[in-house]
C-alpha cells in the first residue's frame, strides 16, 4: 500500500483502475478498506479507485493521543487533496459515512456524489453509547474474547454467519476484527460515537446520494437510513437483503449492483 505521511498520522491507501474520475472509499470501524473488495474489483474497470485506511486501522499509523470525529475528516481530507482525486465520488459505510456526510456539508468542492452505507446522519444514542462504553472496559481488561460473538452479531447478518458454505469467510473478518490493537479501538469508538448531528443540515448537501443498508443492520438500523435519504434533496435509498451492518460483505452481488446502477446513471447525466 501506498502511504500519506505530510501533515499528520500517517495514512495508508490502495490505489487501483484508471479513469478520469476517481472513488474513494472510506471503511468501517473494527475493519479496514478490504471490506469494499467486492466493490472495488466492481468499479476498478471504469473508475481510478483509492481506498484509505483509517487512522488506528489496518496499515495506518496509530495516534499517539485522544481525537474526534473531525480528526478522521480531516485524514479523509488529506487522502482527497493528496492523491489528487477532488472531486470524488465519495463512498463511506458506517464511520466513513459519518466523515463522507461532513466532507460534503463542509467541503463540497472536494465531492462529486456520495454513496453512503449503514450509516447515520444523527448523534449516537446515549443507551447505545453506555453499551458501547462498557464494552470498551471489556475489551481493555479481557481483550475480544468475551466480546467476539456479540460483536459479529453486530457487524455481520445472521444469514452470512450461519451460511455453512462461507465460514471460512466468517473465521477470517473474526481473525481480522480480534488482530485490532485494544487501545486504538477505544480512541477511535469514543471518537465516533461522541460525534453531533448533523440531520439539520442535510438539506444543503447538493450532490448526487445513494443511501445504502442492510436490511439487518443492527448498529445503524434502516429507519437511519431513512431520515438520510428524507433529508438530502433527491437521495435514492436503497435497502439491501440478507445483509447486516457490513453490508460490502454479507451480500456484495446486491451492493454491488445497486452502486453500478447509480454510477451508470450519473454516467448518462454527464
Amino acid at each position: 500500500m501506498k502511504t500519506i505521511a505530510e501533515g499528520g498520522i500517517e495514512l495508508a491507501y490502495d490505489e487501483k483502475g484508471s479513469g478520469s474520475e476517481t472513488v474513494v472509499f472510506s471503511h468501517s470501524y473494527l475493519v479496514d478498506h478490504r471490506h469494499f473488495a467486492p466493490q472495488i474489483a466492481a468499479l476498478e474497470g471504469c473508475y481510478r479507485v483509492v481506498a484509505f485506511d483509517h487512522r488506528d486501522h489496518g496499515q495506518s499509523g496509530h495516534a499517539a493521543e485522544r481525537y474526534t470525529l473531525d480528526d478522521l475528516v480531516a485524514d479523509a481530507v488529506r487522502v482527497i487533496e493528496q492523491t489528487g482525486s477532488a472531486p470524488c465520488h465519495f463512498v463511506g459505510l458506517s464511520t466513513g459515512g459519518f466523515v463522507g456526510l461532513r466532507l460534503a456539508i463542509r467541503y463540497p468542492h472536494l465531492i462529486k456524489s456520495l454513496v453512503l452505507m449503514d450509516t447515520s446522519a444523527d448523534r449516537e444514542p446515549w443507551p447505545k453509547r453506555f453499551k458501547y462504553e462498557a464494552m470498551f472496559k471489556v475489551l481493555q481488561v479481557f481483550g475480544f474474547g468475551p466480546l467476539i460473538k456479540t460483536v459479529q452479531g453486530l457487524m455481520f447478518s445472521p444469514a452470512f454467519i450461519t451460511d455453512p458454505e462461507r465460514q471460512d469467510e466468517v473465521a477470517a473478518w473474526r481473525d481480522r476484527i480480534m488482530a485490532n490493537d485494544r487501545a486504538a479501538l477505544v480512541r477511535f469508538g469514543k471518537a465516533i460515537f461522541a460525534r453531533d448531528s448533523v440531520l439539520d443540515r442535510l438539506p444543503t448537501i447538493q450532490v448526487p446520494t445513494l443511501v445504502v443498508v442492510g436490511q439487518d443492520d443492527k448498529p445503524q438500523p434502516v429507519f437511519r437510513a431513512q431520515q438520510i435519504a428524507d433529508g438530502i434533496p433527491g437521495a435514492e435509498l436503497a435497502i439491501i437483503p440478507n445483509a447486516g451492518h457490513l453490508s460490502t460483505v454479507d451480500n456484495p452481488a446486491a451492493v454491488n449492483n445497486v452502486m453500478q446502477r447509480f454510477f451508470a446513471a450519473l454516467d448518462e447525466k454527464a
